[in-house]
């Protein structure tokens, strides 16, 4: 049998700005709300359903958490590190390339996609097949092969039948019946389960159970808060490998958006939305925060459950007051540019790099406060973004870029909340410079070759997560992955209200896959019959569309 392949261009480039501050002339047949990877799925969706869209991002560039930044000389991703499924054999990958006519290609980052690094000198890596991990892990625990087969058996079954259960959530009730019923039988166990309880049941030994969990970074609740259902859909997710975007995140959003302008639709930025409007019941439009109006006749919003439910205000149903406003580590995130040498030869690596001061993987938060000595971050996670992307030109000065990232309390920059961007003032400015000095002193014991090429240093917060994209506590998740947000039977891509959908993350799971596939079902939960059966198409291997 073949290697799966990865999604490449056969197609000419997308234009390289569907996207403009104007907004074209209506009618609208749906209002996208917001632009990260769930908005712009679910809008291509429908544009290949010869559906009119518009797309309204509040930030001047589209794309949320697949966007770039970037500083002479240098360009970094803010959410995009890795990304599992993006071959021709997987439905995440096959849909990203229909929607995209095969405009985005992927690079695989290569044998090993993650390193664990643990205290004692321990260090394991993840390789890029479920054989090839089995074997790692029976390598370095001998004594545990029963508990990692019965281990891996359990996420392979779980993960099936959460993936199954979370599509079904997209249809009415009334079009599968005893699918929702069968369903929901076989996971909402794995769903109510936390991802301790579980490995705790499987798992004797403790190391093991910590090198089994030590990917909660990648969904953001640690194993004694998370859903096991979550976590063994992140564990498939990565079974076959990681892939990196070619030309970095920013060829994303053009590649999509170019779809929804090639049916009609565009995509118009600066364009924050203030209220959904909904009359007797149904959703009708959206009025934009300079009060203009705009109709259509469906609304999806891809803002996240907690601000949909603040742009409806007193509309929103009640059913959602405890659910839409539960959310997701924040974090920080440090950027660094490096300059004069080849930093692949220094330390650096392609695969992902996480580093535990403690076996201990249930210290989720780095404790920050402003009044106090900072201590070390208990989890880093590092990346270098540069040496994924194999079209990256290092120049004659070797320029390349990393990131360093742990997750913080939102509460810790409560303080500032209401100030602007850039404008947050003193306190806030040397808070945030301990901050980076604190975690770049950490990073350069990690690697210490790259100390004299340090060339940029710069340092995100939650605020700055918040400002640029509008996510709720500064959480690059969205809602948390509790057991609680899982079996809420109000957090379907069809809300309660007529005409309105939730897409992105929030509607799936965290992450680029997860909000991918919670756009696809919002436009599912839109167009149930059309959308449906392109998906199962797609889902199959044969999409094609019906005008």
């Amino acid at each position: 049998m073949s290697e799966p392949r990865p999604l490449a261009a056969n197609a000419p480039q997308a234009a390289p700005r569907p996207w403009s501050h104007d907004i074209p002339e209506g009618p609208w047949d749906a209002i996208v709300i917001g632009s990260g990877i769930g908005g712009m799925a679910a809008a291509a969706v429908l544009a290949k359903l010869a559906k009119r869209v518009l797309v309204l991002e509040r930030h001047a560039i589209p794309g949320g958490f697949t966007q770039t930044f970037k500083r002479p000389g240098y360009r970094w991703d803010v959410g995009v590190h890795i990304v599992g499924e993006m071959t021709d054999r997987s439905f995440p990958g096959r849909m990203l390339g229909h929607l995209t006519d095969g405009r985005l290609q992927w690079e695989p980052v290569g044998p090993i996609y993650d390193e664990f690094n643990f205290p004692d000198g321990f260090t394991i890596q993840f390789p890029d097949s479920p054989q090839a991990f089995r074997a790692t892990l029976a390598e370095s625990f001998p004594d545990q092969r029963q508990a990692i087969d019965e281990y891996l058996a359990l996420v392979k079954n779980v993960a099936r039948a959460a993936g199954k259960y979370l599509q079904l959530r997209a249809l009415p009730r009334y079009l599968a019946p005893r699918g929702h019923k069968k369903a929901a039988e076989a996971v909402l166990p794995h769903l109510a389960a936390t991802t301790q309880d579980v490995l705790a049941s499987v798992v004797a030994d403790p190391r093991l159970r910590s090198v089994l969990s030590a990917q909660w970074g990648y969904y953001g609740a640690p194993p004694s808060r998370s859903s096991f259902a979550m976590h063994a859909l992140m564990v498939q997710h990565f079974i076959h490998g990681a892939y990196y975007p070619v030309g970095t995140a920013a060829s994303i959003a053009p590649a999509l958006l170019q779809t929804v302008a090639e049916a009609g639709g565009w995509a118009s930025v600066r364009r924050p939305v203030a209220e959904i409007l909904v009359r007797r019941g149904r959703a009708t439009g959206v009025r934009l925060d300079d009060g203009s109006e705009i109709a259509a006749q469906q609304v999806i919003s891809a803002a996240g459950a907690p601000l949909t439910a603040a742009m409806l205000g007193d509309r929103a149903p009640r059913s959602w007051n405890a659910a839409y406003r539960s959310a997701g580590p924040a974090h920080v995130s440090l950027y660094l540019g490096f300059a004069g040498a080849d930093i692949t030869r220094l330390g650096a690596e392609r695969f992902c790099q996480w580093y535990y001061d403690t076996w201990e993987v249930e210290s989720a938060n780095w404790e920050i406060d402003p009044a106090k000595p900072l201590e070390k971050a208990p989890v880093m996670f590092c990346s270098f973004p540069s040496t994924k992307d194999p079209v990256h030109d290092a120049g004659e000065q070797q320029r390349h870029t990393g990131e360093a990232i742990t997750f913080v309390p939102w509460e810790s920059f409560s303080n500032w909340l209401g100030t602007r961007w850039s404008k947050r003032g003193g306190g806030y400015d040397d808070f945030k410079q301990r901050i980076t000095d604190a975690l770049l002193e950490q990073y350069l014991e990690r690697y210490p070759g790259l100390g004299p090429y340090v060339d940029h240093v710069e340092l995100s917060t939650p605020l700055s997560t918040s400002h640029f994209t509008g996510a709720f506590r500064g959480s690059i998740y969205g809602l948390g992955t509790e057991p609680e947000r899982f079996t809420d039977g109000t957090l379907v891509p069809r809300t309660a209200i007529r005409g309105l959908y939730l897409a992105g993350s929030d509607a799936g799971t965290p992450g680029i896959t997860g909000a991918l596939i919670g756009g696809a079902l919002a436009a599912v939960a839109a167009e149930p019959i059309r959308a449906g059966r392109y998906v199962q198409r797609v889902i199959s291997g044969k999409p094609r569309v019906e005008a």
